[in-house]
């Protein structure tokens, strides 16, 4: 059972102390091989508290698509670009990332800065 208010909706430690300041996002789709998706679904769920856990992420979420079998979005909100990048090369993202990688048949990373959104 999670022990911090937030935490079981992915939201991470910035995010649950932050002001008003500009967000870093990263949204990756993932085309997961067929008849794979509850694995996917279950092994990114096991990793995404590390995630949630930085000091610097400001939430953490998995979307599957309603209109394409098996693409999934994963949004990330950090609170800048070089904490991402810095997470992105840690030992336990790219952990992770290995164990997610035998249910991906593709995808892309796109990374912003948002400059509209009301919180």
């Amino acid at each position: 059972m999670p022990g911090t208010p937030g935490e079981e909706a992915g939201i991470g430690p910035a995010a649950r102390t932050r002001d008003r300041r500009e967000v870093f996002r990263v949204l990756l789709t993932v085309q997961v091989k067929p008849d794979l998706e509850d694995e996917f679904e279950r092994v990114w769920a096991e990793g995404s508290r590390e995630i949630t856990a930085q000091p610097a992420n400001l939430g953490h979420t998995l979307a599957r698509s309603a209109t394409e079998k098996s693409v999934y979005y994963v949004v990330s909100d950090w609170t800048d670009r070089d904490a991402f990048l810095a997470f992105e090369s840690s030992d336990e993202h790219v952990r992770h990332r290995e164990k997610l990688h035998p249910f991906r048949a593709g995808g892309s990373l796109a990374m912003m800065t948002l400059v509209g959104a009301d919180r």
